[in-house]
Parts: C-alpha cells; structure tokens; sequence
C-alpha cells in the first residue's frame, strides 16, 4: 500500500541535490545518535542494557559512515551550486534517536521508550523513502541495508522498556510520544517562520525599495551637474587651517 506522503517524499528526494544534503544530514545524526547511545550506556546501571545500547551506537556509527559515504558519492557528481537551505528538512526527518533528550537526566524506562517510538518512525520513514527512489539505485539499497538494523533497534527497545518498566511502559510510551509531537510542531513552526520570513523580505524588496528607489533618482536629478560654487566665507583667509 503507498503512503499518503508517498508525493511529498518523492518530491523531496527526487533532487539529487537535496538528496546528497539530506544524506549528509542523515549521517550527521546518525553520528550524533551513536554518541549519545555511549552515554547512555556509561549511565545505566543495568548490564544488559549496557551492551545493548553499546551495540546500538556502533550500528548507528556505520549508518553513518553508509549515509555520508553515499552522500559525498553523490555530491561528487554534481556542479558547484548552492548549498541546500534546509527548509525540507521536516518532509524528510530521517532518525532522531535521542536528539530531543538529555541522556544524563532521563532513566532507562523514559530513554527507551523514546528510543522504541524514534526507531519505529525511522523504519517507516526509511521504507517510504526506499518506495520513491526507484531512479537511485545506490542510495535506496543504502536504506534498504539500514531499515533492516532500525527493525532491530525497534524491537530490542520495546523488550526492553517491557522487562525495565513491567507496570509503567504504557505510560512512558504516550509521555514520550508527546515530547516527539512538542518537538514534530517546533521544527514544523522553525520552517514555516523561515518561509515566512522569505516571503515577507521579498515583498518588502519589491513593494518598499522602488518609492525610495523613485525618490533617490529624483533628488538625483534635481541636483546640478559639474563642480558647486563655495561659499565665499569658506574661502576667507584662515578657513583652510581648521580641520573641517
């Protein structure tokens, strides 16, 4: 069955610019979930929980090193032009992990169920996106390697979250689907302000500028050619000997 989105990220990655930056930025997340799984393997007393999240980061290390390589691969082959400005970046948010969390202040129950709704979204997202890249074969077997990794990381969290929290996972899941949803509207609200704020310096440039623009060249024309006269006072003797 197609996703309803199924236009919108074919229209995302259906540019090879946009598509090498978005795998650039993939693995710039990817690189940053890694280390924040390190620490919260440094931060659990649990010693299943250790090597679990351990394992998780080195995954999440070479989804990195597959995203950017491919990226580059990519960028490579195109002409110098400009940088993509990241407005899309909420059409195409790629993983999250634990972005939104600081791995110091939360307990396994709550970075679990974080990590189980994030892994969960990244496999979706990931299959839609391997749906649409038919014309790119490379990069969609890069997420076609990745989504089976994130299956994984989707499956271990919630055995997890079920064995550390026996009587409280319901409740951890929907608080952590709240804190995605708070953190879903402020990305959607930074790349709407951003439109905005295009749209509004463009009509400022358009609809402001030409009456200043009007009124300059008119004072313009108003002003005689040639070389002024100076005043006579300003010739006097001894006006040359101060500064202004």
């Amino acid at each position: 069955m197609q996703s309803p989105l199924s236009s919108v990220h074919r229209w995302v990655w259906r540019d090879a610019r946009r598509r090498a930056n978005n795998l650039l930025r993939f693995a710039e997340v990817e690189a940053d979930g890694g280390r924040d799984l390190v620490r919260a393997a440094e931060q659990t007393r649990d010693p299943l929980l250790r090597r679990l999240f351990l394992v998780h980061a080195l995954d999440e290390q070479r989804h990195a090193d597959l995203f950017r390589k491919r990226g580059l691969a990519l960028m490579a082959t195109l002409p110098v032009g400009p940088r993509d400005d990241g407005r899309a970046d909420w059409l195409a948010p790629g993983e999250r992990g634990l972005d939104d969390l600081r791995v110091e202040q939360e307990r396994d129950g709550a970075l679990l169920a974080f990590l189980h709704l994030s892994e969960k979204a990244a496999a979706r997202d990931f299959t839609n996106y391997i749906a649409v890249l038919e014309g790119d074969p490379p990069t969609r077997e890069v997420f076609e390697k990745i989504v089976h990794d994130e299956a994984f990381h989707m499956n271990y969290t919630h055995a997890q979250l079920l064995r550390v929290a026996p009587k409280d996972h319901g409740r951890l899941l929907w608080m952590a689907r709240l804190r995605r949803l708070w953190s879903l509207y402020l990305r959607f609200a930074g790349a709407l302000a951003s439109v905005i704020g295009s749209v509004v310096l463009t009509l400022q440039y358009f609809v402001l500028l030409p009456p200043f623009a009007l009124l300059a060249r008119r004072a313009q024309a108003r002003e005689p050619r040639g070389w002024a006269p100076i005043a006579p006072e300003r010739n006097a003797r001894g006006a040359q000997k101060r500064q202004y």
